[in-house]
This record gives structure tokens, C-alpha cells and sequence, in this order.
């Protein structure tokens, strides 16, 4: 019995610092619902981030890419890569995973970078039909990360920015990610 409590104890602790975690200012209070269904195996592949709500755990992240890719078990493998500082800097990477929350139109994830349990939603608010952009974003309206399948132009960030403004988000939040178009333009040629 005392190890069931002490196990209760320690995972209501988890909880709470997981919440005090994402305390942060609200970008949207009002966060939309996701626009569109998405088809996951085209959502699949690489994404680079154009701009972001910043938040403690990409703090100092430039040169930022997310990928995405189904897993044997069903779920869906995320790795995401930072550099720390510049966009040459040290990498950080950080795999996690993540299962479709809302069958329906399969844009509403919950993502778990800790283990078995999945606390993070990851919501793709809106994408192209090319799937070429994408928004993403989740229910308490602190999160907003603004993707695309290539470094954009500044017409492509700020279409990109417009949308998200569009969406009830204060875009004077935002943090522009910086990318290395070397990178960008190699993984483009492969």
C-alpha cells in the first residue's frame, strides 16, 4: 500500500511540474479548432520551422527540423533537431512519439517525449493542400509553431504569419526561426 502511494505521489508531482512547465503567456485565448483532416502519410517527412511561440525547451534553438514518420506499432515516430545558439551550432535532438487523438480527421495528436504517457497535444490548426505549410498549434493557445517543407521567402513567411493572425493568434509573439539555406537547399536536392 505504501508503495501505491508513493508511486500516486510521485506521478501527481510529474503532473504538476509538467504543468508548471508550459505556464507561459497565451498567444490566442480563443484557439481554433484544426480546419482541415490531414492525411498523415503525406503530413510524413521533414519540416522546418519558419517561426515559434518560444518556449523553455527550444530556448536558443536555430536551424530547427521536425520529422515525422509512422512506427511499426501504429504510432508515429517524431524527432525533432535543434542547434543550440546558431544554425551551425551544437544539436540537440529529442525523439519522441505520438498517437492520432482525433480519428476523425486524424489533426489532433497527443505527443509523449517522456516515456509511455502522452500529456502534449499537437494540433495541425491548418496546411496547404500541397501540404508545402503547416500550422500547428494546440488547445490552451501557448504553443504555435509555424512549419514549412522549405525555407521560405519572405512572401512565404509572411503569407505564413498572415494565416496564423488570421487564426486569432498575436503574432508579435512570434520568434522567426533562423535556418541555414545550405542545409536547406542540400536536403532539397536529395
Amino acid at each position: 500500500m505504501k508503495a501505491l502511494l508513493a508511486a500516486l505521489s510521485a506521478l501527481t508531482l510529474s503532473a504538476l511540474a509538467l504543468t508548471a512547465c508550459v505556464a507561459g503567456p497565451v498567444g490566442n485565448p480563443n484557439p481554433p479548432q484544426p480546419a482541415k483532416s490531414v492525411d498523415l502519410e503525406r503530413y510524413a517527412g521533414r519540416w522546418y520551422e519558419v517561426a515559434r511561440y518560444d518556449m523553455r525547451f527550444e530556448k536558443g534553438c536555430e536551424g530547427v527540423t521536425a520529422e515525422y514518420a509512422k512506427r511499426p506499432d501504429g504510432l508515429i515516430r517524431v524527432l525533432n533537431t535543434c542547434h543550440q545558439g546558431a544554425v551551425d551550432g551544437p544539436v540537440k535532438v529529442s525523439e519522441g512519439k505520438a498517437r492520432i487523438a482525433g480519428t476523425t480527421t486524424n489533426a489532433k495528436l497527443k505527443v509523449s517525449f517522456f516515456g509511455p504517457f502522452f500529456f502534449g497535444d499537437y494540433w495541425v490548426l491548418d496546411h496547404a493542400d500541397d501540404y508545402s505549410w503547416s500550422i500547428v498549434g494546440e488547445g490552451s493557445g501557448k504553443y504555435l509553431w509555424l512549419l514549412s517543407r522549405k525555407l521560405p521567402t519572405d512572401a512565404d513567411r509572411a503569407a505564413l504569419t498572415a494565416r496564423a493572425k488570421a487564426l486569432g493568434y498575436d503574432v508579435g509573439m512570434l520568434r522567426q526561426t533562423k535556418q541555414s539555406v545550405e542545409r536547406n537547399h542540400v536536403n532539397q536536392t536529395r
